[in-house]
């Protein structure tokens, strides 16, 4: 019998029923994983991915995390298949950025 050591991973969740364009994924971005920085985070994929390493008071830095994603499909459909693409690729650290994401999509 093999025994699979589980990570603990604190959970967030990305509502796609909340916005339909990428100014709007942005603004989601920022206030699922983001706790009171007094600044904002900038409106690309590269700080999405700085994001999802953590460190920004949501989560730590390094800390591994579960995403869902409601209406994952919707959010294919308004920001297109390629976007969604290049998304998922950062939470699944494809590139080995150096962050450890799990996706949901519901």
């Amino acid at each position: 019998m093999e025994i699979v050591e589980a990570i603990a991973r604190q959970v967030f969740t990305i509502d796609g029923r909340k916005f339909s364009n990428m100014k709007g994924f942005y603004q989601e971005v920022e206030a699922v994983f983001t706790d009171g920085l007094g600044w904002h985070i900038g409106d690309n994929l590269d700080a999405f991915n700085d994001v999802l390493r953590g460190g920004f008071g949501r989560h730590e830095y390094g800390e591994p995390i579960h995403i869902r994603w409601i209406s994952y499909d919707k959010s294919i459909r308004n920001l297109g298949i390629k976007t969604m693409a290049e998304i998922e690729e950062i939470i699944l650290d494809t590139d080995n950025s150096g962050h450890d994401c799990t996706l949901e999509k519901l």
